[in-house]
């Protein structure tokens, strides 16, 4: 599939080896997998940042080779965050953009950044919101002053 705002095509990247269990190193059982997971989770930890600490600390490649889901697991115990976790981090780009141009006014390709990072926000937000993730009535609520063209 094309990249949305350049004339790439695709992502190129490794894929993972196709395993129908999970490797011999793991000494992790799904149990202890999932109080590891609700443990981090009362930390305040996002489950990309619970995915790479199981990764480097405790040598589980992936949960999925135990039918394991860390936002399911995040979801039954009550800990999930109040947005996805993706449309957050778009949020903080998008911050952080807006940052750069109080000290940049004039950076016009930072300009087209943002209102490409927000137009991301608003595709991803109506999805989550068909979706039920967040709620009916949520809206992004964006600073106009960088959009003014003169």
């Amino acid at each position: 599939m094309a990249r949305m705002y350049s004339r790439k095509h695709g992502k190129s990247g490794s894929t993972r080896p196709y395993r129908e269990e999970p490797p011999k190193w793991v000494d992790m059982s799904p149990d202890d997998i999932e109080k590891k997971v609700i443990e981090l989770g009362k930390e305040g930890l996002d489950p990309s940042e619970i995915g790479e600490i199981l990764r480097d600390q405790y040598g589980v490649p992936s949960v999925k080779y135990f039918d394991l889901k860390i936002t399911d697991i995040l979801e039954e115990k009550g800990l999930e965050p109040k947005l996805p976790e993706d449309l957050r981090k778009l949020m903080d780009r998008a911050q952080k953009i807006r940052e750069h141009l109080e000290d940049n006014p004039g950076d016009s390709s930072a300009i087209h950044g943002l209102e490409q990072t927000e137009s991301k926000i608003r595709r991803l937000s109506k999805y989550y919101r068909k979706e039920e993730k967040i709620p009916e009535d949520w809206k992004y609520e964006t600073e106009k002053e960088f959009h003014k063209r003169e």
